[in-house]
């Protein structure tokens, strides 16, 4: 709307609201010797105590600088497709030997750099690593298999390369030695495999995988107490990550129930009264004795009449890799134990005692 104004009256100004300025940097302001003052000032780096300094009078403007510059050369321009070639590589992997600070020449065009390249590859061809790297490939393939954490692969790597450097399993298959390091390596992380688990991964036989899980465990208490005593060893100080070895324990049916569980595509909370019912057992007793595949196939049978998701017993011994007969068997305990295990809690959580099914 037009504002009307009488005769001889003044318009108010318009009020246009205050924007905050802009940061800008000033560019005047340069660095000067405060006692010669010269415009240009002449000032240098020394690069050796890393000071600047007035190229007249010696005074000291700053101390301790840091050279923002590359502290490397680079040859982009001379090397096809513009590659930069740093001087910053990787460092030195502490799962493989030596320093591994080689040069390593290209494989070019040309006759010559043919036979260079094939020539330093001789030469310089460390067999050790080359069937460590070897053997590092297929614990990463194992550990991929199963989709286990990278640190089951990182001890697994450092379990094998302590092996390999005491020279007692020489003459053993690699196979199976491959197959003892995750086994071992899987329970020492809390992801807890079982031997046929391991064979049918591997087509290692279980006999096999056994016998060199003892050898493994002996050599490994073994290095730890002499670690202990302060006598140098190959695994001493490196032995899992820098930790001491205390030997493993059989696989809890608590851990094997909430993977089974899963298998099977159970409900969150049938997975964890099956998992609360193996832990009750075995602090009860029952079942002691028994295969923890075993116990836990009971475990899962028994939860999931409870809350109303039944599930075959031949479903559950294809998860759990035993027969249906044995997880009937095992459960028929569980069943004459029932007060010991099933307590107030399991029942709050949604269980249903007139569910149960009678063993035959």
């Amino acid at each position: 709307m037009q504002q009307v104004l009488s005769p001889g009256a003044v318009p108010e100004p318009e009020v246009h609201p205050v924007k905050d300025e802009e940061w800008v940097e000033n560019l005047n302001v340069k660095m000067m010797c405060k006692d010669c003052r010269d415009d240009p000032p002449e000032l240098y780096e020394d690069h050796a105590s890393g000071d600047l300094m007035c190229a007249n009078c010696g005074l000291v403007l700053a101390q301790r600088t840091i050279d923002m510059g590359s502290e490397w050369r680079t040859f982009s321009n001379d090397d096809q497709g513009n590659d930069d070639p740093s001087r910053v590589g990787e460092g030195p992997n502490t799962l493989l030997n030596g320093a591994q600070l080689e040069t390593g020449i290209a494989f070019g065009d040309g006759i010559r750099s043919r036979e260079l390249h094939r020539a330093q590859n001789k030469s310089n061809m460390d067999k050790t690593n080359k069937g460590l790297l070897q053997a590092y490939k297929q614990i990463g393939a194992l550990c991929d298999g199963w989709q286990l954490p990278s640190s089951v692969s990182d001890t697994a790597k450092h379990l094998y390369k302590d092996a390999d450097e005491s020279r007692l399993f020489r003459g053993k298959s690699q196979e199976a030695l491959i197959a003892g390091c995750v086994f071992l390596a899987c329970r020492r992380n809390n992801v807890p495999r079982s031997f046929r688990e391991v064979m049918e991964l591997t087509k290692v036989s279980k006999k096999e995988i056994g016998r060199t899980f003892k050898l493994l465990e002996q050599f490994y208490m073994k290095n730890t107490k002499l670690a202990k005593n302060g006598v140098s060893t190959v695994a001493g100080g490196q032995l899992v990550s820098n930790e001491a070895y205390t030997g493993s324990q059989n696989s809890n049916p608590a851990e094997l129930c909430d993977r089974f569980c899963n298998a099977l595509g159970m409900s969150r909370t049938a997975s964890n009264v099956s998992i609360a019912l193996a832990q009750r057992m075995t602090a009860t007793g029952v079942l002691a004795g028994r295969s923890p595949l075993s116990s836990a196939g009971a475990c899962i049978y028994m939860a999931s009449y409870l809350m109303g998701e039944p599930k075959n017993p031949k479903d559950i011994s294809n998860a759990a890799h035993v027969s249906d007969s044995t997880i009937r068997h095992a459960y028929k305990i569980l069943y004459q134990d029932k007060e010991k295990i099933i307590t107030e809690d399991i029942l709050k959580r949604g269980g249903n005692l007139e569910l149960l099914p009678r063993p035959s």
